[in-house]
């Protein structure tokens, strides 16, 4: 009876295993054809740090943070938004502004859901994409979800293992003999992740190696104009960090909506 058990988790551990090889052979060869340039030709500041470090996500939350800072909007932490100064100084500004609505408030988990994924915030990814400093989408979605195939294969196998150790007789062997088989689909799997800990794990993030490389850096050059320390402080701990940098509990609240 525990054959039977066993054929389904030999199979997914080889399909899944077998997607992930193939996702990283695929992320090696994007990466290969990838272009990189120096940081300073793509122009690497406060916003595109945010993305290398947080993705779109965390574009948002420095937006947020930058407006709310300078009294161009107010964060509530009962999770709305307000426009206090409908005048944009950027791109991204009047793009956020403009997810706003012409009621000049909504609520803040719609407006973060609707900014990082508009065209202005990709248009950033993209840019760091083409340089080499970004992971593309394709690939980081297609790692993440064959890491995660491969972590349920094996969650599997561990299940139809327990199920395979109840259904057989006790005290004739074949409960070795089932935990051995087992321990096919269970060292595959294992073998797997470990791979992937070292040649995958780089895909999963939003920074590719050589963005990497420029956030361990930390040389930024800064292009918004004049700002006191505190801020620049404050926002480039909200790029590299996120909302958990800000000092304000209420405005930390209002990030997380």
């Amino acid at each position: 009876m525990w054959v039977l058990l066993l054929i389904p988790a030999c199979a997914a551990a080889v399909l899944s295993c077998l997607r992930l090889v193939r996702v990283a052979a695929t992320a090696d060869s994007l990466a290969g054809l990838t272009a990189a340039r120096p940081e300073e030709a793509v122009g690497v500041g406060l916003f595109e740090t945010a993305y290398l470090a947080g993705g779109p996500s965390r574009v948002v939350d420095l937006a947020l943070v930058r407006m709310a800072g300078r009294g161009r909007l107010h964060l509530a932490h009962t999770g709305w938004t307000t426009v206090v100064d409908p005048q944009g100084r950027s791109r991204l500004e009047r793009a956020l502004i403009g997810e706003i609505g012409p009621d000049g408030q909504c609520r803040t988990a719609d407006l973060r859901a609707a900014l990082a994924a508009h065209q202005t915030v990709r248009d950033i990814g993209e840019r760091l994409t083409m340089a080499g400093l970004a992971t593309p989408l394709a690939v980081r979605e297609n790692a993440l979800l064959a890491i995660k195939q491969v972590r349920y294969a094996m969650l599997l196998a561990v299940g139809l293992l327990a199920v395979a150790l109840v259904l057989t007789t006790p005290g004739t062997g074949e409960a070795a003999t089932a935990a051995a088989w087992f321990a096919l689909p269970l060292v595959l799997t294992g073998g797997t992740l470990l791979m992937a800990r070292v040649d995958v794990h780089a895909y999963t993030a939003w920074a590719a190696p050589a963005g990497q490389a420029v956030l361990r850096a930390a040389c930024l050059p800064w292009q918004f104009g004049p700002v006191d320390d505190a801020e620049r402080e404050l926002l480039t701990a909200v790029a590299m960090v996120g909302p958990d940098a800000v000092p304000d509990a209420r405005l930390r609240a209002a990030l997380r909506g």
